[in-house]
C-alpha cells in the first residue's frame, strides 16, 4: 500500500478547498485526494522533465484514483494573515487596496501520513517513490513540504484519524464530517464521457454529420470533455471555467470522518521551532548588468571572487549576533572547526569559455537555515577590486549529486567538478596548488607530505602525486591570483600543477592547500 509522510518546513499548510473563495478563511484539511494526485503529476513535469505522463505514471495515477486514502493528521490550528493588496488605481489621492485573507493550518513540526489501500507494480512504485521525494510544495506555493515514501509494513500513528465515509462505518462522537474532492474512477469517467458526448451530439442535431463544418462542430463538443482521467487532472481552473464547468471534470465530492481536534479554531499553539534542515550545497549563477558573458571575471581571479562573495555571505548572516559556523569556520565559542567541515566557495566555469559563470558553495557539515538565508539574500557581488558589479542568483540547492541534473552543456562542466557517477581515479589541477606551509625537502612538510596529510584530514585515500611541467596545458595556472586581500597569506609564493592518481574511485569536489576554501588547489576529473 503506497504510503507517504509529509512534513512542513515552514510549519504551515496553505490550501483553499475547491468551490470556496480564499476570503472565506477555510483551509482544506486534510489535503484532498484530488490535490495529492495532481501534485504528483505536477512534480513529474517539474522534476522528471516529462513531456507527457508516461505509461508508469498513468498506471500510478489510475491506481491511486481507484481508492480513497486514509490519513493521520498532526495537531493543527486554523490561522490567517491579512494583506491589503494594491489595485493599481487611485481614489481621493490614495491608491485603493482590497483585503485578502491568507488562511492556513498551523501544523508546526507535525507529520501528515497518507495511505492508499491499493497495490502498485514495480515500475509504478519506483516512480511513486521518486515523485514523493521531489515534492516541494502542496497547496499554494508558500506551503512547502518534504515528502518521504515509507514501507507498507510501517504502522500509521494512532491519533488524528481521517477516514472515508461509508455506510458500514459508524464514527463516534469524537469525529466530525468534512467534504473533500477526489478523482473519479478512470473507467467510470470514460463511460460517463462517452454518454455525455453522444447526448450532446444528438442534441445539436449532428448525429448524421457528414460535412467538414459539421465534423468541426463535433470536434468542438468533444474538446469540452477531457479525453480521460489523466487529462482531467491536468486541466487548470481557467480551462474548465472557460468551458462552463462548475467544477473540474473528472472530480467527485467525497465525505470523510475527521477526528475532532484535527483543525482547532482558536489561538495557535506556541510556536515550535522547525527541525534544522541542512543541505549540502548551493549553486549560484553570475551575470553582469549588461548580460555579456565576456564581461564576467576570468578564471585567474578565482581567489578574489570567492573572497568577495564570502564577505557578502558573512555580512548577510549578521555575524554581530553570533558566528555562522558554516560560513566562518568557527563554532559559537569562536573555536576553529576541524576537518574542513565548513563552506568551500568555488568559482567554476561550467560552460568552458574561460570566465567564471557559477560559484559552488558546499559544506561537508551542511548549510543550515541561517547560512541558506544568507545565500538567498545575496543578490550581488563585485569584481576587479570592487569596481564592477555582478548579479547573483541561486540556481539551486540540495545535495552535490543533484547538480548532475543540470541540463545542456553545463552538465559536462559539473562532471569535471564532481567526477563521473561513482568517481574516478585521476584528478588534475584546475587551479594552482599553493602549499599551506613552508616547503621542506622531506618529511611531513615536503610537497608530498603536505598533500598526503591533507588528503587524510579530508577523509580521502592516499594518492600517487605527479608534478606537471609548465606547458601549454598548465601555464595558465601560473597567472592565478594567489594572495588574499584579507586574512592569512601563503607562507611562500610557490604554486604547482599536479595530477593525483588514487587506487580507488573518488568523487569530487577535491580542493587542497592554501586558499582551498576559496577555489585554489581545486582538481578536475579526467
Amino acid at each position: 500500500m503506497p504510503t507517504i509522510v509529509l512534513r512542513f518546513p515552514g510549519g504551515r499548510y496553505h490550501a483553499t478547498p475547491g468551490g470556496h473563495h480564499v476570503n472565506e478563511g477555510i483551509v482544506e484539511w486534510p489535503p484532498s485526494p484530488w490535490r495529492l494526485v495532481r501534485a504528483l503529476i505536477a512534480c513529474g513535469y517539474a522534476t522528471q522533465h516529462w513531456e507527457s505522463v508516461p505509461s508508469a505514471g498513468r498506471r500510478l495515477v489510475e491506481s491511486l484514483s481507484s481508492t480513497l486514502p486514509e490519513y493521520r493528521l498532526p495537531p493543527a490550528a486554523l490561522g490567517h494573515s491579512r494583506h491589503y493588496m494594491p489595485m493599481a488605481r487611485m481614489k481621493e489621492g490614495r491608491e485603493e487596496t482590497t483585503l485578502v485573507l491568507d488562511s492556513f493550518a498551523d501544523v508546526g513540526d507535525g507529520e501528515l501520513w497518507v495511505r492508499w489501500a491499493t497495490t502498485l507494480d514495480e515500475e509504478a512504485r519506483r516512480l511513486f517513490d521518486t515523485l514523493v521525494a521531489h515534492l516541494g510544495y502542496l497547496g499554494r506555493s508558500e506551503s512547502w513540504v518534504t515528502g518521504e515514501s515509507v514501507a507498507d509494513d510501517r504502522s500509521m500513528p494512532i491519533g488524528g484519524r481521517a477516514v472515508p465515509h461509508s455506510d458500514l462505518l459508524r464514527a463516534g462522537k469524537t469525529f466530525e464530517q468534512v467534504a473533500l474532492r477526489a478523482p473519479e474512477l478512470a473507467e467510470e469517467y470514460a463511460l460517463w464521457r462517452k454518454r455525455e458526448v453522444d447526448e450532446a451530439i444528438v442534441a445539436a442535431g449532428l448525429a448524421n454529420a457528414k460535412s467538414p463544418a459539421q465534423r468541426k462542430k463535433i470536434d468542438a463538443i468533444e474538446a469540452a470533455f477531457p479525453l480521460d482521467l489523466i487529462e482531467c487532472l491536468q486541466r487548470d481552473t481557467a480551462w474548465w471555467k472557460a468551458h462552463k464547468w462548475s467544477r473540474p471534470p473528472g472530480a467527485r465530492s467525497v465525505l470523510y470522518w475527521r477526528e475532532r481536534g484535527g483543525l482547532e479554531v482558536g489561538p495557535p499553539a506556541a510556536a515550535r521551532p522547525p527541525k534544522e534542515h541542512r543541505v549540502e550545497a548551493a549553486l549560484l549563477a553570475l551575470t553582469t548588468p549588461s548580460g555579456s558573458r565576456s564581461a564576467l571575471p576570468t578564471l585567474p581571479r578565482t581567489l578574489p571572487q570567492a573572497e568577495l562573495l564570502h564577505q557578502a555571505l558573512v555580512s548577510k548572516a549578521k555575524p554581530e549576533e553570533a558566528p555562522c559556523p558554516e560560513l566562518v569556520g568557527r563554532d559559537a565559542a569562536r573555536v576553529p572547526l576541524k576537518g574542513h567541515q565548513h563552506a568551500h566557495i568555488l568559482p567554476v566555469d561550467l560552460d568552458a569559455d574561460g570566465h567564471i559563470d557559477h560559484i559552488l558553495v558546499f559544506a561537508r557539515m551542511g548549510l543550515g537555515s541561517r547560512a541558506l538565508r544568507a545565500v538567498r539574500a545575496t543578490r550581488k557581488t563585485y569584481m576587479k577590486g570592487g569596481a564592477g558589479e555582478l548579479q547573483v542568483a541561486v540556481a539551486g540547492t540540495g545535495a552535490l549529486e543533484d547538480l548532475r541534473a543540470i541540463a545542456g552543456g553545463l552538465g559536462a562542466g559539473v562532471e569535471h567538478v564532481l567526477g563521473p557517477r561513482g568517481g574516478t581515479t585521476l584528478w588534475t589541477s584546475a587551479s594552482p596548488y599553493v602549499p599551506p606551509r613552508h616547503l621542506k625537502v622531506r618529511g611531513r612538510s615536503s610537497l608530498e607530505g603536505q598533500i598526503q596529510e591533507e588528503l587524510a584530514s579530508r577523509g580521502l585515500p592516499p594518492a600517487r602525486i605527479e608534478v606537471l611541467k609548465w606547458d601549454s596545458d598548465t601555464l595558465s595556472l601560473r597567472h592565478f591570483v594567489r594572495r588574499r586581500q584579507r586574512g592569512p597569506q601563503p607562507p611562500q609564493d610557490v604554486c604547482v600543477a599536479l595530477r593525483l592518481e588514487f587506487e580507488g574511485r573518488v568523487v569530487g569536489p577535491i580542493c587542497l592547500g592554501y586558499g582551498a576554501h576559496f577555489g585554489l588547489g581545486r582538481f578536475r576529473a579526467e
